[in-house]
């Protein structure tokens, strides 16, 4: 009962057992080193507009433009000022209420939701949202070629209630697709794929851990374990203090590889897995705190679900009929002109009436742009940059945080390739499996993509979605595709494919050189540093978003998404429409 409580948990931060991705834009068009079989790379790389080139290009036009939202697609702009007068007197676009910048699922959901807040307010004012690339989605990257579609980035999502609503406001019901909640998950221990309990009638049975480790971890549980030491403890500390060895060596450490492609060692429990380490809190032990939240939740009534909403069986994945790409393609669709793509964020300025103005360098050239409010959703270290001129402490603060790197490597085999042993009923059945790093394995994990979602491959193919990299492993960066796709493949002919099979048709290989921020030890109290230092510098108005703020699940992102919009909304009915 213990382990599936702690495995249940955990499969809510990420159900896929895989790493996700970043699911913002960075400011900087900064994304994937793309190395595609079949294509081109598709992820320039290049920084944003620094004050030296926006000085030059100062000095060259000496005028800026203010941008007014039309109410259609065409790009409006109008009123001519020179730069350096440009203060809260001599504005004459627009207004906003809400200036989201970065254009990923972060972005993208927090104005979604503003936009339905706005609408039941009677607002008028409007949000827009700015991304540096020419496409929204962030790092979601969802390709389809020749019988194949594959993801590069995120995977899937948890459908939980906030990303169905996103969902299915969006008009994408009909094109929900779920995975089987019967479908097992292993692990790769001591030379063989182990199934992992997903339920209790499965303790009996599974072999992944020995009958003294599963007995030590129903004890801890229960409460007979080491006291909490007093200071915030790693992932590794925690688990090992209430469940065991075995626990963190055999499911813990592998699922922190897949969800956060983290250092166990230095992750914070709190941070990284809080609702877990909350149940230690509440209740004196985990079992203990299990209970509670069940008596806690029995005693509030629980508003009745949306009747739009589809009600998921079980614990599963979803993603789209197309892929995850047609989540932000859709919510772009509903906001419309309210987007801007190639819009690169310079600066943000505090003008004396409480407005913010930002400047953009833009295919049709600098604009200025005024709001009541501005939502930062792109990665921290690009977040740092921006405020720097506005609040140094708020600056080193958001640098503070780490994104190591992580490859994607899509790779597809014939059916046959696949070892009878790891068969169910004559095919390849289940979500993927995870690698603990004590058994020789490079890849953290592998999706079995052709198997958890329809139309993913063509008849007799298997695809395989494969992540290697992570904090333990950087040295990524220094390998060529060709390099990461045979260290893959040689992986998998020790867990899943026959040794002597035919070598894989490689669909891509991609690099994400700054993947996923890692929820280290004091993550959450530099996060709050970085809050407090923004109100100390009079920036009221000013929100931080994205995955390092909300976590990394793509879910996450979504959800939210719903908490970002309602601050932001409160702000401007407390101090703008008061």
């Amino acid at each position: 009962m213990a382990i599936i409580t702690v495995v249940t948990k955990i499969l809510q931060y990420n159900p896929q057992f895989v790493c996700s991705f970043p699911s913002h834009s960075t400011n900087s068009k900064q994304g994937a080193a793309s190395i595609n079989l079949w294509s081109s790379p598709s992820f320039p790389r290049y920084t944003n507009c620094n004050e030296q080139s926006l000085s030059k290009t100062r000095a060259q036009v000496d005028r800026i433009r203010c941008f007014t939202i039309s109410p259609s697609p065409k790009k409006d702009i109008v009123g001519s000022i020179p730069i350096s007068e440009a203060n809260d007197e001599n504005f004459n676009s627009e207004l906003m209420d809400c200036v989201v910048v970065g254009g990923g699922i972060s972005g993208l959901s927090i104005a979604q939701a503003l936009t339905i807040t706005e609408a039941a307010q009677g607002g008028n004012n409007g949000v827009l949202v700015t991304e540096a690339r020419d496409h929204v989605g962030g790092n979601i990257t969802t390709i389809e070629k020749d019988g194949y579609l594959w993801e590069e980035g995120p995977n899937s999502f948890q459908p939980s209630e906030p990303m169905l609503k996103m969902a299915v406001d969006c008009g994408l019901k009909d094109d929900l697709v779920l995975g089987d909640p019967d479908a097992p998950r292993f692990v790769f221990w001591e030379g063989k794929l182990r199934p992992v309990p997903s339920k209790p009638a499965d303790l009996p049975f599974f072999d992944l851990m020995s009958i003294g480790g599963k007995l030590r971890a129903g004890l801890g549980a229960l409460g007979l374990r080491p006291p909490p030491p007093g200071h915030e403890e790693s992932v590794e500390d925690f688990v090992r203090r209430n469940l065991g060895d075995e626990v963190f060596e055999r499911l813990i450490e592998p699922f922190c590889s897949g969800v956060y492609a983290g250092d166990p060692a230095r992750l914070s429990m709190k941070a990284a897995f809080g609702k877990v380490w909350n149940l230690e809190q509440i209740g004196g032990s985990i079992i203990g705190g299990a209970f509670k939240t069940i008596q806690e939740r029995r005693n509030v009534p629980k508003p009745p679900q949306d009747p739009r909403l589809p009600k998921p069986k079980g614990q599963t994945v979803g993603s789209f009929r197309k892929g995850l790409v047609m989540l932000p393609n859709a919510i772009s669709e509903r906001l419309g002109s309210k987007v801007r793509l190639s819009w690169k964020l310079c600066s943000i300025d505090k003008l004396v009436n409480g407005e913010y103005h930002l400047t953009y360098e833009t295919p049709e050239g600098f604009v200025s742009v005024r709001s009541r409010s501005v939502v930062l959703t792109v990665p921290s270290h690009v977040a740092s940059g921006l405020l720097r001129p506005l609040s140094a402490a708020a600056a080193d603060a958001l640098s503070k945080f780490h994104y190591p790197p992580v490859a994607a490597v899509s790779l597809s085999y014939p059916n046959e390739a696949i070892r009878s042993e790891c068969l169910i009923n004559g095919e390849l059945k289940g979500f993927g499996q995870l690698h603990p790093r004590s058994q020789g394995v490079e890849t953290l994990g592998t999706i079995y993509s052709s198997s958890l979602f329809p139309n993913r491959a063509p008849s007799g193919r298997t695809l395989l979605l494969n992540y290697i990299g992570g904090a333990t492993n950087p040295g990524i960066l220094s390998k060529t595709a060709e390099e990461l796709a045979k260290a893959v493949d040689r992986d998998l002919r020790k867990m899943l494919i026959n040794p002597g099979a035919k070598d894989p048709l490689v669909l891509g290989v991609r690099v994400w050189p700054q993947a996923i921020p890692q929820f280290t030890i004091g993550h959450l109290d530099i996060l709050d540093a970085a809050k407090a230092a923004l109100r100390d510098a009079g920036l009221e108005g000013l929100f931080l978003g994205g995955n390092y703020v909300s976590g990394v699940a793509l879910g996450r992102c979504v959800e939210c998404a719903f908490d970002s919009a309602a601050e932001v909304s409160g702000y401007l009915l407390q101090n703008v429409y008061k």
